[in-house]
């Protein structure tokens, strides 16, 4: 069940940066499911996926929060707690995302 965490402060509602993983289009890797940061918009994928570029970006920025985002999951994370938390919306798609799995 999802839950409450002293970082939901810094849940921002956010414009994706990119329609894909941001550093997989820059260098033609796959991706398995993308992840959104909800501090600053950075889309990054999963840990299933070769680059892991969601939990690089957590370590690079100490952004802790994610949001499920393709496929629209409707759940959040914060790799500090290690925690599923509650998100207060729903960060909508801007486009058909490339799919690469």
């Amino acid at each position: 069940m999802p839950q409450s965490c002293s970082h939901s402060r810094l849940i921002r509602t956010v414009e994706p940066k990119t329609l894909g993983c941001e550093e997989c289009l820059a260098i033609g890797q796959m991706w398995v499911h993308l992840r959104l940061c909800r501090e600053c918009g950075h889309v990054g994928c999963c840990d299933d996926s070769p680059g892991r570029h969601a939990t690089a970006h957590f370590h690079a920025t100490g952004h802790p929060i994610i949001e499920g985002y393709d496929p629209p999951e409707g759940w959040g994370w914060c790799y500090i707690d290690e925690i599923m938390i509650d998100l207060p919306n729903q960060t909508p798609q801007n486009g058909p995302i490339p799919r690469y799995y």
